[in-house]
C-alpha cells in the first residue's frame, strides 16, 4: 500500500510539471535607447502591433513568459523595420528576444537600440503572496520636535 501511495505522487507531481509550460501574454514591454541624446524610454506594444520608436518599428509576434523555475523565463519573438529615407521599410532585425539577457538579441542599430523587457498580460491573476501597493510603500514618521 506504501508503494502505491508514493507511485501516485510521483504521478501527480510529474503531471504537474507538464503543466508548468509558456504563458502566452498580450503585452511586450521593451526598453530602446536614443543614442543621441542618452534617453531610455521604456515601451508596451500589443502582441501583433506595431509600435514606433524613432525610425524603428517594433512589432512582436509572441511573447511568453514561464514560471521561475524554468529558464529562460521571458522571451519574445519580435521584428523589426527601420525607416528609410525614401518611405520604405527595410528589415534589420527577425528573432527571439530574452529578458534575462537583452545583450545577447538586442536590435543595435547606429541611432537606437531596443530590448525585451518583459511580457505582461493585465487579465492574469495577481500573485498570492504579491503585497499591495498601499503595504510596499515605505512610511517616514515625522521629524520629532
Amino acid at each position: 500500500m506504501k508503494k502505491t501511495g508514493v507511485i501516485i505522487l510521483a504521478l501527480l507531481l510529474s503531471a504537474a510539471s507538464a503543466i508548468a509550460g509558456p504563458q502566452q501574454n498580450p503585452i511586450a514591454i521593451f526598453a530602446g535607447l536614443d543614442k543621441i541624446t542618452g534617453s531610455i524610454t521604456t515601451f508596451e506594444i500589443n502582441i501583433n502591433q506595431t509600435k514606433r520608436f524613432g525610425s524603428l518599428n517594433v512589432t512582436p509576434r509572441i511573447c511568453n513568459t514561464r514560471p521561475v523555475t524554468e529558464k529562460p523565463k521571458t522571451t519574445a519573438f519580435v521584428e523589426v523595420d527601420e525607416n528609410q529615407l525614401d518611405g520604405s521599410l527595410k528589415r534589420i532585425f527577425t528573432g527571439w528576444m530574452l529578458a534575462e539577457s537583452p545583450g545577447l538579441n538586442a536590435v543595435e542599430h547606429p541611432v537606437f537600440d531596443v530590448w525585451l523587457t518583459g511580457c505582461r498580460n493585465p487579465n492574469a491573476p495577481k500573485d498570492d503572496f504579491e503585497a499591495p501597493p498601499e503595504e510596499t510603500q515605505a512610511t517616514t514618521p515625522p521629524p520629532a520636535n
